[in-house]
């Protein structure tokens, strides 16, 4: 359904305004559950809700399917908003202290960002699929080809083992021990703090992503060559998450690397230049893992997802401002301009992290 569901709302007969405020009743569904779905992931089961998030988003794609209109619609949203929320911060402390239990930590980053290229894959996939089904089955048929898979995403979550590593929260039982604790490793703990903040600039300034069509077009590209030339940035994406968990030492130097392809593929104005853009959002997603690690390996006792979920929660907030600087600055620039602009934080990032690494390096041989 995700490469059709607006135009499914428009053949409904929904207005644009209508539209826009599904995505605003998506976008609060998630903002509001993100940090107590941390919450109870750490004092209820974590494998759990990994079974429940699918489903209740194949639930709101079978509404789209069977009753389309705009009450099922905003249901439809409001569980897919669930079921994202569920999954953030549940699946990342499942899988680190599952590796943990095995004594294979180290592997962390290299599972998430394979598992990250592989969704990137399966969304190009599913896009080429969605055309042929549509046309033979509608969008009764796309419904239940959605549903089927959401329902194979909760058996594969039930597969998953699940590993507790214990702690103080985790005798307490409560959500208030949970809140406690979280929140003392995120103010007492620099390490801990550190990595928030670089999770959360890091996923929620990569959200620009989302602008990527739009400054292929600017470059005068015919829109019939628009999907190729996105996919040309995505397959670089996933590449990126691929390699991930590898030379990780090196994050201000690759960084900073990125950041230049992205201002240099952005700002070049020519369609040769997605191909530094490519480089760049896969230098990214390889960060954002290394990023994600580096926080999993500083939290300790039973908050693990209850962290991981403010980290998810602070990326959305700064994604909500990365879009409205992006519609503010679009009265003056032109996509490849802002595109281009969105490299300076990355390369503010690669600048703090090699001044703190060398700082550390001095304390360490004094």
């Amino acid at each position: 359904m995700y490469p059709v569901y607006a135009v499914l709302f428009a053949d409904s007969g929904l207005s644009p305004a209508e539209i826009s405020s599904l995505f605003v009743i998506w976008s609060v569904t998630t903002f509001l559950l993100e940090l107590p779905s941390g919450l109870w992931a750490d004092v209820f089961s974590r494998r759990l809700l990994l079974v429940t998030a699918p489903l209740l988003a194949g639930a709101g794609f079978g509404l789209w399917a069977f009753v389309p209109s705009y009450p099922a619609f905003a249901a439809g949203f409001v569980l897919w908003g669930a079921g994202s929320a569920l999954r953030s911060g549940a699946l990342q402390a499942l899988v680190y202290e599952g590796l943990e239990q095995v004594g294979a930590p180290e592997a962390y980053a290299r599972l998430i960002g394979r598992s990250e290229a592989v969704s990137l894959l399966a969304v190009v996939a599913a896009s080429g699929v969605a055309a042929p089904v549509l046309a033979v089955g509608g969008y009764r048929a796309l419904g239940v080809a959605s549903v089927v898979v959401c329902v194979l995403g909760a058996v594969a979550g039930w597969a998953l083992p699940e590993s507790r590593g214990g702690g103080d929260v985790e005798e307490e039982g409560a959500f208030a021990g949970v809140v406690r604790e979280g929140w003392r490793q995120v103010r007492e703990v620099p390490g801990v703090r550190g990595a928030v903040v670089l999770s959360v600039v890091l996923t929620g300034v990569t959200s620009l992503d989302e602008y990527v069509p739009l400054v292929v077009r600017s470059m005068g590209v015919a829109a019939v060559w628009v999907p190729l030339l996105v996919l040309v940035v995505t397959v670089g994406d996933a590449v990126g998450g691929w390699f991930a968990g590898r030379g990780a030492g090196r994050l201000p130097v690759v960084l900073g690397a990125g950041a230049v392809c992205l201002a240099a593929g952005s700002l070049g104005g020519s369609p040769a230049g997605l191909v530094l853009v490519a480089v760049a959002f896969g230098v990214f997603r390889w960060a954002m893992a290394a990023a994600d690690a580096r926080l999993q390996e500083r939290i300790s006792g039973g908050a693990r997802a209850t962290v991981t979920s403010l980290a998810g929660f602070g990326s959305e907030v700064v994604a909500v401002l990365a879009f409205a600087g992006w519609a503010l600055g679009s009265r003056w620039a032109g996509a490849g301009v802002l595109l281009g602009a969105a490299a300076v934080p990355y390369a503010v990032v690669a600048v703090v992290l090699g001044v703190c690494g060398r700082r550390r390096g001095v304390h360490r041989e004094l």
